[in-house]
C-alpha cells in the first residue's frame, strides 16, 4: 500500500483503490502499516521544521488521510467482529445497538403497548361494542 501510495500520490482513483487493498489485511498488518504512516509523518514533520522541499510538505496531507483510512478500516473491522459475537445474545454493547433518538428508545415495543389485562380481555369478550340498525 506504500508502494501505491507513492506511486499516484495526485490521482484521486489510487485512494480508492488503496482503501480497497487495506480492507483484505489482517489488523495485526495493518496496525503495522498505521505505525510506519506515524514514523514517515513525524519524519515529514521534522523536515517542515526544518525547510524541507516542497513536495514533502506536500506529502504530510496524503499521508495523515491514509493514517485517518487505515485507522477507519481498522476500526469498521472491529465493530463488525464486536457485531458478529453479540448477534443473538440477549444483551449488546451500546455502541452496537441502534442509535434512533432517545425518545424512540424509551418508548414502549407494539406489543408492550397493545397488551392487555386478563381482566380487561375477560371484560371485552364478555360486553362486546353494540351493534346498533341506525346510525347517526
Amino acid at each position: 500500500a506504500q508502494v501505491a501510495l507513492a506511486l499516484c500520490a495526485a490521482s484521486t482513483h489510487c485512494r480508492l483503490k488503496l482503501f480497497q487493498s487495506e480492507t483484505w489485511q489482517q489488523p495485526q498488518e495493518l496496525l503495522k502499516e498505521l505505525d510506519d504512516m506515524k514514523a514517515e509523518l513525524a519524519q515529514l514533520r521534522v523536515a517542515k521544521v526544518s525547510g524541507g522541499a516542497a513536495s514533502k510538505l506536500a506529502k504530510i496531507k496524503i499521508v495523515r488521510k491514509s493514517i485517518a483510512r487505515i485507522l477507519t478500516v481498522y476500526n469498521q473491522k472491529q465493530k463488525a467482529e464486536a457485531r458478529k459475537q453479540y448477534k443473538g445474545k440477549k444483551y449488546m454493547p451500546l455502541d452496537l445497538r441502534p442509535k434512533k433518538t432517545r425518545k424512540i428508545r424509551r418508548a414502549l415495543k407494539t406489543e408492550q403497548k397493545y397488551a392487555k389485562t386478563l381482566r380487561t380481555k375477560t371484560r371485552e369478550s364478555n360486553f362486546p361494542m353494540r351493534r346498533f340498525a341506525v346510525t347517526m
